[in-house]
């Protein structure tokens, strides 16, 4: 553990998994490389000491459970998770930096969408999710080619006890599992990912012609599988000045985008945290409205009944 962290654990702001910092910790992330000759990297001085340089503390909670021995409540171990973010300065200029911040689904979900080698279609061709940088301009289905604005990374952690167990594991989607072409080739999606789904049915209840759907709801066990890595990987997420649709080998998923604010179920320090890193917008509000609604397989099927 570095130096830095050690010593804010030790100051009682951050209780640390442990397992998980030895598995997640590196640094500053080693994927980010300056791909093109009009724009520069610069490296967030903050990163190297990760959340230590936050400008908010994560609140603690405290057990029920007296285990110590003077009767005071024990406090909870928070899981801490490393994210990693690469965004765009408004001078044209690229900036990255890494933080240590809480695992919270709020966290995990603006960040674990595409497994990396997730194919997208650029300005310069067909590029993997883990090349695409801010200042790309990526093919999106319905508004053509956008401006990437941030790009968001984090290490799923297999086993890893106490997470969320879908933190743990991928969507893997057969060639041609949804129809001819879609994917071409196999798609590996993060815990996160959701799928654009047309419903008729949902229109004439809604308004709305379509719904983004999470991918797990589409596993089948035969084409569409959940799989778990052997090792930690690496998944990604993309955002731009609006939410998006974009196509990944074949297959249409949404870009980043919170939602409203009560979804997140953050407030205070937290969500203060969580807006640290999106340096793009000073507010939930600055993400702008859902393109469709997000909502599970089942609440379809239950449109349908309707």
């Amino acid at each position: 553990m570095s130096k830095s962290l050690t010593h804010l654990v030790g100051l009682g702001h951050i209780p640390v998994n442990e397992t998980l910092l030895r598995c997640c910790w590196r640094g500053p992330t080693d994927d980010v490389t300056n791909q093109t000759g009009d724009r520069m990297m610069n490296t967030t001085p903050s990163a190297r000491a990760g959340l230590a340089q936050a400008k908010r503390k994560v609140p603690v909670a405290s057990s029920a459970r007296f285990t110590q021995q003077d009767g005071r409540p024990q406090r909870a171990q928070q899981l801490m998770r490393r994210y990693e973010v690469v965004h765009l300065l408004p001078n044209g200029d690229i900036d990255d930096f890494t933080r240590i911040a809480p695992a919270h689904h709020a966290f995990e979900d603006s960040f674990g969408s595409l497994a990396r080698g997730a194919l997208l279609k650029t300005e310069r061709g067909v590029v993997a999710i883990e090349d695409i940088l801010p200042g790309d301009l990526v093919k999106t289905v319905t508004n053509g080619f956008q401006k990437v604005l941030w790009r968001g990374a984090m290490t799923l952690v297999p086993n890893t006890p106490q997470q969320d167990a879908r933190m743990g594991t991928l969507v893997r989607f057969s060639a041609d599992s949804l129809g001819i072409g879609r994917p071409m080739p196999d798609l590996l999606l993060g815990p996160s990912a959701r799928l654009y789904q047309k419903s008729p049915a949902l229109e004439r209840i809604t308004g709305q012609e379509a719904a983004f759907v999470p991918a797990t709801d589409l596993v089948d066990g035969v084409n569409v599988v959940e799989v778990q890595p052997q090792a930690p990987v690496q998944v990604f997420q993309l955002g731009f000045s609006a939410h998006e649709r974009i196509a990944v080998n074949g297959v249409e998923v949404d870009s980043h985008n919170p939602g409203a604010r009560h979804e997140l179920g953050l407030r205070g320090d937290m969500l203060g945290l969580y807006l640290d890193l999106f340096p793009h917008v000073e507010r939930i509000e600055d993400f702008g409205m859902l393109m469709h609604p997000r909502l599970s397989l089942q609440d379809l099927d239950l449109s349908a009944v309707a």
